[in-house]
This record gives structure tokens, sequence and C-alpha cells, in this order.
């Protein structure tokens, strides 16, 4: 179940300015971060629900990752009045049964952070060769307009897990998640982070289409 209050004010449904915007659906600010790069020139204006003045609680109880980003984008839609932009992703690992999976937030229970949630995972692999640490990053985004309408987008990013924690960018995993020069997505710049993730592959995709609602 959804569940939504306005912070201040009243959001404008169905007029002219609300359906040009985009709301994303978030306020991991990593997230925030990403999105805004990647949506950079999409045609609409990307708003936060800060901006909007909302506060959304979604529980994400879906089976996949589209179920979850779908949830999501249709949520943040109806309490914008605009179209808003979810995303659900995760970490699969191999050695782990493709695990965390769709809990990789989630992953070790409430009381971990992201640096608890990395060391969880290194200790779960400690022991594990190398060549047999392969995983994965997936992402689906969901676009949904306020009526309940949604397309979604998958972005798939292919790596390993390194034998430690290496690189201060990103968020996540991104400490622990090797690509195949051999760097850890957190010691890569944004740029050339946003050119091979999962999220940005899956945003790209979403930005094209949704430059073609902007010229409706």
């Amino acid at each position: 179940m959804a569940l939504y209050r306005r912070l201040h004010g009243d959001v404008p449904i169905g007029d002219t300015r609300s359906m040009r915007r985009l709301l994303l659906a978030t306020t991991n600010p990593g997230k925030v971060r990403e999105f805004r790069r990647l949506l950079d020139g999409c045609g609409l204006e990307v708003v936060t629900p800060a901006d909007l003045g909302i506060a959304v609680e979604v529980e994400e109880n879906g089976d996949s990752y589209t179920q979850n980003a779908a949830l999501k984008a249709r949520a943040f839609a109806l309490a914008g009045g605009c179209l808003a932009l979810a995303d659900d992703s995760g970490l699969e690992v191999d050695a782990l049964g493709g695990g965390p999976g769709i809990h990789s937030a989630r992953y070790g229970g409430p009381g971990l952070d992201d640096r608890g949630r990395v060391g969880l995972l290194l200790k779960s692999l400690a022991g594990v060769a190398g060549g047999k640490r392969t995983a994965r990053y997936r992402a689906v985004v969901a676009v949904a307009r306020p009526g309940g309408a949604v397309r979604c987008f998958e972005g798939v990013q292919d790596g390993s897990i390194a034998g430690e924690a290496r690189g201060e960018n990103g968020f996540g995993y991104d400490p622990v998640f090797l690509w195949e020069d051999g760097r850890t997505v957190a010691e890569m710049s944004d740029e050339e982070k946003d050119a091979i993730s999962h999220r940005g592959n899956a945003v790209r995709a979403a930005a094209a289409y949704l430059r073609g609602l902007g010229a409706e």
C-alpha cells in the first residue's frame, strides 16, 4: 500500500506545468544526483518530492524489480499529479544464488548502512575464489503517468566482487563492484560510471521515451 501526505500547499494536477514535470520517486541523495545527470536534456523539469512538498511511503512488496519500480512510480505520479520516474535495482552475486537481489537495499536488516552491507557481503564471500565472484548490477526504471499507465526499462552491468572495498565515489555496493578494467565503480568518475552503469543504461532508454512525451 502507498501512503502519501502533502507537506505544504497543493500540487496542481493536470495543468500544463505539472504535465511538463518529472517527479523523481526517491529521496536517496545518490540516486537523485545520478538521475539529474542522466536526465539532463529529457525536455522535462526534473523535480524531487521535497520540491513539490510531498512525502510518499511505498511498501516495496513486489516479487521483482519491475513490480517494485512500477509500484513506486504509480504512487508518486498520483501524489505529484505529474509524470514520475522510479527505479528498483539490486546486486546479484552468483555465488550467493543471485542474492541479495531485490533485497539489496535491506541486506542484513535495517540496522546496517551502506558500509555495513558491504562488509556483510565481503564476509559472506570469504573463501570464494576470484573467478567465482561474478556478479551483476540490475536496474528497472519505471515511468508512470498520473492516470496509472507505466512503461519500464531495464539496464544491466556485469562485473565481479572485489576482495576489499576501494574508492570514495558512488554509493551502495560501488566500492566492491569491479568493472572489467580492474577498478571498482567507486574509483570511477561520475561520467565514467554513468556511461556503463545499470542505472545509466535504463535511464537513457527512459529518457528517450520521455523526450517523446515532452514533444506531445
